[in-house]
């Protein structure tokens, strides 16, 4: 196999879907409207600044930021408020950026969920910040400056990762298709680094291991490796997936492959120890009781698995068992703070979409093994986010696991669908596949503009109470 396949219109025009409802969503979405912008906001700036790493003023963390970009979160859009119906206008954009003048001198900011993260999943959005402030744009539009320089990183990576890919194309595409995968790269999230990353390094993986080696895919492997490990070490081993069964003898592919993994954890150690391996602890509301707890230090948290490794398998078991619903519905889209759900019949047309993407084939041939060896991966990847999890963002001793979004799995898409894709597609699937997707982007966008800015929504956790089984199935859950 040396060339993956040419591309089609179908696809041409499926990537344009992607772009569009990304650029749609980053300038839509309300400030602070994905899950922990305003903390991915002020670590941004704080970069833009020349602030690598978060200070420490007693027990808070973050960094001295100017008071009129604070001020954009804590007094303009603030997103800790009752739960009661919220509406945004377009007028309050306009008034925030009216009130810079008033606003002198500096504050702290506090990002301690974030201050571990490494700066290179913040520089597109560190970018954008400072070419706001250099055109002298008020400081909320300087943040939707952020926003596209971020959404534009992820959409390059993306097409990067589809150009590189040798197979598998549709699978890749359809996981970019998902509601989720937009929105967040639209936002100043670092998922659209993440994302973009995990998408390219599993792309540049399989092409160095399934396609002749040459020095140019190597160095690249060998670039990319680290920078996700940065992103979030759990993710390393998609690289794996390059790995074959079936190697020649003497082939120096799984060499680089694995060297470039290595390389990957050189990086993720030497931030860890750069950035002092320190764990910023914070609040969050326990699942158990609602009260307000702490998250555990994770050399405490880690003492009680190695304690009773079982013990920690049952809660692993049950917390992925009660949990999966909830992480389904975030893979295909739930928008805010986890607070807007699509229409109900958009989720089975999302798992139609991912069906007829795996129906259109992925272009190659392999056995059962390098297929089971692919769903390995992905079940060894996400059950280290759900660990990872329980290390760092759960209270101490806890029989369940918290803080585990849906969005975190998607890395892990593509490598399913094509370990689930036949090699040559089933007659009709691609129009299914591309009717599919459009018709679930024009749902997602409508859903996001209606529940922001014209009828409003409530932030609430779980699902919407509904009086009505035909409203939930065809409105957003604002509207049940």
């Amino acid at each position: 196999m040396e060339l993956s396949a040419p591309w089609t219109p179908i696809e041409n025009l499926l990537l344009a879907v992607v772009c569009a409802a990304t650029l749609f969503f980053a300038i839509i979405t309300p400030p602070f409207q994905a899950p922990d912008e305003n903390q991915h906001y002020m670590k941004a700036l704080a970069l833009a600044q020349g602030n690598v790493l978060a200070q420490q003023e007693g027990d808070a963390i973050g960094a001295t930021l100017p008071r009129a970009a604070l001020h954009i979160h804590a007094v303009d859009f603030p997103t800790d408020i009752p739960p009661t119906l919220r509406r945004f206008e377009h007028e309050g954009i306009a008034a925030s950026a009216a009130a810079d003048g008033t606003r002198p001198g500096t504050g702290f900011g506090l990002f301690p969920n974030v201050a571990s993260y490494a700066p290179s999943l913040y520089a597109p959005g560190a970018v954008g910040l400072r070419i706001g402030r250099m055109i002298e744009l008020p400081w909320i539009d300087s943040l939707y400056v952020g926003r596209l320089v971020n959404a534009l990183t992820g959409l390059a990576l993306l097409i990067a990762a589809l150009r590189l890919l040798p197979f598998g194309r549709h699978a890749m595409m359809a996981t970019a298709l998902l509601p989720t995968f937009a929105y967040q790269t639209g936002s100043l999230s670092p998922d659209a680094v993440i994302n973009g990353l995990g998408f390219l390094g599993l792309a540049l993986a399989l092409r160095t291991g399934f396609m002749t080696a040459t020095p140019a895919r190597s160095a690249a492997l060998l670039m990319v490796a680290p920078l996700l490990a940065l992103c979030k070490g759990v993710y390393l081993p998609l690289m794996a997936a390059g790995l074959r069964w079936q190697q020649y003898r003497r082939d120096l592919r799984p060499g680089w492959i694995m060297g470039a993994t290595a390389l990957g954890a050189i990086a993720f150690v030497g931030w860890m120890h750069l950035s002092g391996g320190s764990q910023a602890l914070y609040s969050i509301r326990a699942r158990d009781t609602g009260l307000s707890v702490m998250t555990a230090p994770l050399s405490e948290q880690l003492a009680v698995i190695l304690h009773d490794p079982v013990r920690y398998l049952r809660i692993l078991v049950s917390s992925v068992t009660e949990r999966a619903p909830v992480y389904a519905l975030q893979i295909v889209g739930r928008f805010g703070w986890n607070a807007i759900l699509l229409p109900l019949i958009a989720y089975p047309l999302a798992m139609l979409m991912l069906a007829a993407g795996v129906a259109s084939g992925n272009g190659a041939r392999f056995g059962m093994a390098q297929r089971l060896w692919w769903l390995a991966i992905a079940a060894g990847v996400a059950l280290l986010i759900e660990t990872a999890m329980y290390l760092t963002g759960t209270p101490l001793g806890a029989n369940y696991i918290q803080g585990t979004q849906g969005r975190y799995f998607l890395p892990l898409v593509p490598v399913v669908l094509i370990a689930l894709s036949p090699a040559g597609g089933m007659r009709g699937t691609r129009r299914i596949f591309a009717c599919a997707a459009i018709l679930l982007g024009f749902i997602a966008a409508a859903t996001v503009y209606d529940s922001f800015w014209v009828h409003g929504f409530i932030t609430s956790d779980g699902m919407p109470p509904h009086g009505s089984i035909g409203r939930a199935l065809l409105l957003p859950s604002p509207r049940w």
